[in-house]
């Protein structure tokens, strides 16, 4: 008898094991010569060479589809076992599955462009209202490339700037201070990974989220860095973000150039920085617009209102 440790990378406990294990429970059933003790993320295996090596080959093979799907369902495991492909339905304009198998997906044109770009450039601008999925496809396409080994981490950032509103002093420690500024980002990785394995992301440094202060004197290598609310920098600040770029590494710089909550006196680093870098090879910029709008109906039409009204003073100082 041979004893063998598989020791699973990157993947969701609760979501290999299942619920109460009953993943493992199956893959006992299927492989009764074993003795299977799972804990954490290592498989101990105990049996004849023949059949362990079997055994490592499948739970290999379920490693790698419960990463790319977020999910392992029992017909999952019974396909990939009896040698069989998984049924999965295939998806136009897929980037990637989230939480559950659920499919996220380049909903708009728009989308499906910020897709190709960032596959094409290292650095992509993706200008446009509210609610039209630039930061949330920006996420997807980090994930992605993190899941796929393409980098090593990924950094997200935003500048602390209040929404027009004092918010005054915030208690707790640095984390809990800034945590209300980045929540959007949060909000979007919780729908794209694992809850356990987000925790394990975070606190191996793996994923930071870090307001855009923090960047200062870094050189960001082998990672996706996504600078959102971006039209709410300084010159001096996006200046300073964007020459953080290191070796094998990829930006994407997501704002809405109708939402500016500085200073009336300070112009956005955000406008400066795409007329001045507008030329170079190897940055795009993706205009998104109301029709890519994916939040609720009532948000397309509140844009287009005020739109409407900026107009109307247009017109009305002319």
């Amino acid at each position: 008898m041979i004893e063998r440790v598989i020791i699973l990378e990157n993947v969701d406990p609760v979501v290999f094991f299942g619920i109460n294990n009953s993943n493992i429970q199956l893959l006992k059933t299927l492989f009764p010569k074993l003795r299977i003790v799972a804990r954490g993320n290592v498989i101990k295996v105990i049996g004849e060479e023949d059949e362990l090596s079997t055994f490592e080959e499948k739970v290999h093979e379920l490693e790698k589809f419960s990463i790319e799907m977020n999910v392992l369902k029992e017909g999952d495991i019974l396909d990939i076992v009896k040698g069989k492909v998984p049924a999965v339905i295939n998806v136009d304009n897929l980037i990637i599955h989230g939480l559950n198998g659920k499919p996220i997906l380049a909903r708009t044109a728009n989308q499906k462009k910020l897709t190709e770009a960032f596959d094409a450039n290292d650095m992509v601008f993706a200008i446009g209202p509210a609610g039209s999925g630039k930061t949330y496809t920006a996420i997807a396409l980090a994930v992605r490339a993190l899941k796929t080994k393409q980098v090593r981490k990924i950094i997200l950032s935003r500048p602390a700037v209040e929404a027009g509103e004092k918010l005054g002093f915030l208690p707790g420690d640095m984390k809990e201070k800034i945590d209300p500024y980045l929540q959007p980002l949060y909000d979007a990785l919780e729908d794209m990974i694992p809850p356990l394995k987000l925790k394990e992301y975070i606190e191996n440094k793996i994923i930071q989220i870090a307001p855009l202060a923090f960047m200062r004197g870094r050189t960001l290598n082998d990672a996706v860095i996504i600078l959102d609310e971006a039209q709410n920098t300084t010159k001096p600040q996006i200046k300073m973000f964007l020459t953080r770029l290191g070796i094998n590494g990829k930006m994407i710089i997501t704002g809405d150039i109708t939402q500016i909550d500085l200073p009336y006196s300070q112009p956005s680093g955000l406008i400066h920085a795409m007329k001045v870098l507008h030329p170079i090879k190897g940055i795009a910029t993706v205009e998104f617009s109301k029709k890519d709008i994916v939040r609720h109906k009532l948000v397309q039409r509140i844009v287009e209102a005020y739109e409407g009204e900026n107009n109307n003073e247009v017109k009305y100082h002319k």
